[in-house]
């Protein structure tokens, strides 16, 4: 029983630093596209496709960084976990740099 939750807490930290670390990039990478985008016009810093590849830096810098570290150990990482890294890493950057672009649309 001992050694189950022992499994079951490693699991969860592990699940609780993925989800932190994808959350933490995408802002960061929304960030660093407000920074690269700070000068132009809101409606072309928007379609800026440097932005994009910002986040997609960010997405395969976590894949590398997941395999250098061996995190998942000896568990499969599959597809399931390359989709939740992605939609994370995606989403927070979108929601983050919308609600920056349009706080200094609106300053």
């Amino acid at each position: 029983m001992s050694t189950e939750s022992i499994s079951d807490r490693r699991e969860h930290i592990r699940s609780i630093s993925v989800t932190a670390l994808a959350a933490l990039l995408g802002v960061g990478a929304a960030l660093a596209s407000v920074a690269l985008t700070g000068d132009l016009p809101v409606d072309t810093a928007a379609s800026d496709t440097r932005a994009l590849f910002l986040v997609l830096g960010a997405i395969v810098a976590q894949f590398v960084l997941f395999n250098f570290t061996n995190i998942y150990g000896d568990d499969e990482f599959g597809m399931k976990h390359h989709l939740f890294i992605t939609f994370m890493t995606f989403a927070m950057w979108f929601v983050t740099w919308g609600i920056l672009l349009t706080a200094e649309s609106t300053a």
